[in-house]
């Protein structure tokens, strides 16, 4: 399993959001380095984005989220949601995504 996994509930139909882009970044002093990057799945999920372990540290996962929108023809307000957050090396994170047009919400998950 993916070291980090990810996925994204449109919470305004209640349903997975699919084929969304999505890019991980790594910290690094004061840039950012791209380590993968993926889509969701027909179940709004991404469940191989790494294959390998990575070290402590910062990261941040990047959602584009006005392409989502725009398929949908959906007026929105965020045209990307961006997530950083602090991982310890050896554990599995989760990292969801609740989306609606006009805000977003995340938490830790298993």
């Amino acid at each position: 399993m993916s070291p980090i996994t990810t996925h994204i509930l449109d919470t305004t139909l209640g349903k997975p959001a699919s084929h969304v882009a999505i890019r991980l970044y790594q910290q690094q002093a004061t840039d950012w380095t791209e380590l993968a990057s993926g889509h969701t799945d027909d179940d709004g999920r991404i469940r191989d984005l790494l294959a390998e372990a990575i070290p402590s540290g910062i990261y941040k996962l990047r959602f584009e989220t006005q392409a989502y929108f725009d398929r949908l023809g959906v007026a929105s307000f965020y045209p990307f949601v961006e997530i950083i957050f602090s991982i310890k090396t050896g554990e599995h994170y989760h990292v969801p995504l609740l989306l609606n047009p006009f805000g977003f919400s995340t938490y830790r998950g298993s």
